[in-house]
């Protein structure tokens, strides 16, 4: 059985993204993956845009933001 402080934890978090940081503005568990809609524990968010205001999963699916994002340089050599 769950208490009632328990329940509340399941709620996503409002997060400011900064350079290397990040900022709790509203708290819950975890946040969504912007590129794979997979809630990702607060204590394991490791990568997101500060431009995009976005979390994403992987390194992997930080990187196909970007790529999706026009911010990588043309890599077709």
């Amino acid at each position: 059985m769950m208490n009632r402080h328990e329940g509340g934890a399941s709620r996503p978090a409002k997060i400011h993204y900064l350079d290397g940081d990040f900022e709790i503005l509203l708290h819950g568990s975890h946040v969504t993956c912007a590129m794979t809609g997979k809630n990702i524990p607060l204590d394991e968010l490791r990568y997101w845009s500060v431009a995009r205001q976005e979390a994403y999963a992987s390194c992997e699916d930080s990187l196909e933001a970007e790529k999706r994002a026009g911010r990588l340089p043309n890599q077709s050599r």
